[in-house]
């Protein structure tokens, strides 16, 4: 069994000014739970998998999200769960809204999945510092993100497979909405 969940990636400048983000809050401190996986919004919780059976997993969910059109959210702000996690946020449009509860419902009804309580409670977010986020240093962390916060849209064209890998979560498949797979 391995351990895998799905979610939103952005393109690569969005990619590359939320590692600039998290590795100057490791930098200044040492909070760096959040370099473990690339910048991205969590459309369903990690759940565990047969890994010899990945590939049926990439086909069935890119059969299911054929079906979805290409949709845009914006990405803008600041926002924080507690005083335990920072994150960037992201708009809930209705599209992203109704790919997460179709996605959910997929993968209840046709890979066996349990649904978590997060997703049930989905709040659409591009995490930048949690788990090991020290609450001493919470509020100067949420000042540098939201003086670095990124701002804009972005297209949602595909849906990744992350694969946790040696401690980290790397894109193991990338399912395209409206059509064809690509495995990386």
């Amino acid at each position: 069994m391995q351990k895998y969940f799905l979610a939103i990636i952005p393109p690569a400048h969005v990619q590359e000014h939320c590692l600039d983000l998290k590795n100057e809050i490791k930098e200044k401190y040492q909070v760096k739970y959040a370099l473990k996986s690339p910048a991205h919004v969590t459309l369903k919780m990690p759940f565990s998998y047969n890994e010899a059976k990945e590939k049926d997993l990439i086909s069935k969910l890119s059969i299911f999200l054929s079906t979805v059109q290409p949709f845009s959210v914006n990405v803008g702000g600041v926002g924080a769960f507690g005083r335990r996690v920072i994150y960037l946020k992201v708009q809930k449009t209705e599209p992203l809204v109704k790919l997460q509860q179709e996605l959910k419902g997929f993968c209840r009804r046709e890979l066996n999945l349990v649904e978590e309580l997060s997703d049930r409670n989905f709040e659409p977010h591009m995490t930048v510092a949690y788990k090991d986020l020290k609450d001493q240093y919470f509020d100067a962390i949420l000042d540098l993100a939201e003086q670095s916060a990124v701002s804009g849209e972005l297209f949602v064209g595909a849906i990744h497979l992350l694969k946790r890998i040696e401690g980290r979560w790397v894109s193991n498949g990338q399912m395209r909405l409206g059509g064809l797979i690509r495995f990386d």
